[in-house]
């Protein structure tokens, strides 16, 4: 959430952002009702005035026994026109804030203004794609022959856009799991979290992810649950309402969960394999850092992302997105993208952001400077988001840009110890 009073003071900075980014929103509804709210502000604040005023005259004339009776029937009159006007400002005050919780977040200066995918900028790459003296196949072909992805069976138990496991295939997603927390949390000083895969209302709205995508979601009838979409949301709401302790800063975690996305949005799109599923798995990384420390660690955060690639041996490409192809909350993200031979092109696997205060206003995650002044307020951290990664994507890769001629995959070195095995090679 952007700080209200900066909205208000930087209509026309704000108005431009939005342009940027691709959203659409009416500035003069809020004007309208930004100012409505603050004249029945200012009016109740003159009936408390004279409230407190009358009060105590009524006091002095009971004292000095005169009739109060007319002036305490105004008192009554000005308590109930009190309680008319706070429930109408209450009443503003969801409008308000209905309204500034639609508001995405304003890009970081160092953000390319773009409207689109095509605005993007890359920013390095990192080996070569593999080169084959055979027409590379797809995974889903590779994994049907090899008896590890069975998309027939799970059509059957839950539809489409969902992906059974066999064997082997199991394993590989198990490993890549456990390959890239014992990463994080060895080798890169992230503590390791298992939270719940359903989160509340009130958890949603603090990342971000409320009201906005509601439609990319699923609800659990009859409560205030939803399937999460990302560990993100879970790992945003760690330290809600809470005021962190500056010695702690930066706090970096990391989290193993199944994901739920309905992917409303994406009807015929990527339909073939696994790529884009209603459930995948995926590991996030999230920091809560001091926020002149923010962009330091946001390119920490993509330097440990391209480790896991770099160690698994896949070429891949860091781009910086454009105003327009932002998230939601984010500041500034950075996206990396992995190379698939089958379809000769890079798929993004890792999406890192900075989303400054925005996911902290909203949750009320605080921390008070070190050294401050005793009377000094606690301030907002920053918050920092990304994948590390998402396990089935990962899959796709490895299983594509490590296949042989002859349909067996070689498993890169640092996934042999977790397979015990050195290749895939039959049907389980």
């Amino acid at each position: 959430m952007i700080d209200l009073n900066y909205f208000r003071e930087h209509l026309d900075d704000v108005e431009r952002m939005l342009r940027n980014r691709n959203a659409r929103l009416d500035l003069d509804a809020f004007r309208k009702l930004d100012a409505e709210r603050r004249q029945r502000i200012t009016s109740v604040e003159r009936l408390k005035a004279e409230r407190n005023k009358g009060s105590e005259e009524v006091g002095r004339l009971k004292k000095s026994g005169q009739d109060a009776a007319a002036l305490m029937s105004r008192m009554k009159q000005i308590a109930d026109e009190i309680k008319q006007e706070d429930e109408k400002i209450a009443a503003l005050d969801e409008k308000l804030r209905d309204f500034m919780l639609s508001i995405p977040n304003i890009p970081h200066s160092s953000v390319p203004v773009g409207s689109g995918a095509e605005g993007n900028v890359e920013v390095r790459r990192w080996g070569a794609p593999p080169q084959f003296d055979f027409a590379p196949k797809p995974h889903w072909e590779l994994g049907e022959a090899l008896g590890i992805l069975d998309l027939e069976r799970a059509v059957k138990i839950a539809g489409t856009r969902f992906a059974l496991y066999r064997g082997a295939g199991a394993r590989l997603e198990r490993a890549l799991a456990n390959f890239f927390l014992d990463v994080h949390t060895r080798e890169q000083g992230y503590t390791e979290v298992l939270p719940p895969f359903i989160v509340n209302t009130a958890s949603l709205i603090a990342d971000g992810k409320l009201p906005k995508f509601a439609g990319d979601m699923f609800h659990l009838e009859n409560t205030d649950l939803w399937l999460t979409t990302t560990a993100e949301t879970e790992l945003t709401n760690l330290y809600r309402d809470e005021t962190l302790d500056d010695a702690l800063l930066p706090v970096k975690v990391c989290a193993w969960t199944a994901c739920f996305r309905s992917e409303a949005g994406a009807a015929g799109k990527d339909t073939r394999g696994i790529k884009r599923q209603h459930q995948f798995q995926k590991v996030e990384m999230f920091k809560f850092t001091r926020p002149e420390e923010s962009y330091d660690e946001l390119e920490k955060m993509v330097r440990d992302a391209e480790d896991l690639l770099q160690q698994l041996g896949l070429h891949y490409r860091v781009m910086q997105l454009c105003t327009g192809d932002m998230g939601f909350a984010s500041s500034k993200t950075y996206d990396i993208e992995v190379w698939v031979p089958s379809s000769k092109e890079f798929m993004e696997i890792s999406s890192c952001s900075n989303c400054e205060a925005f996911q902290a206003r909203r949750a009320g995650i605080r921390y008070k400077p070190k050294g401050g002044a005793k009377n000094q307020k606690s301030e907002f951290v920053h918050t920092l988001n990304g994948s590390g990664l998402p396990t089935g994507r990962t899959w796709i890769a490895v299983v594509e840009n490590f296949q042989q001629a002859d349909g067996s995959v070689v498993l890169p070195e640092v996934l042999r110890r977790y397979m015990g095995e050195d290749r895939i090679s039959s049907r389980p």
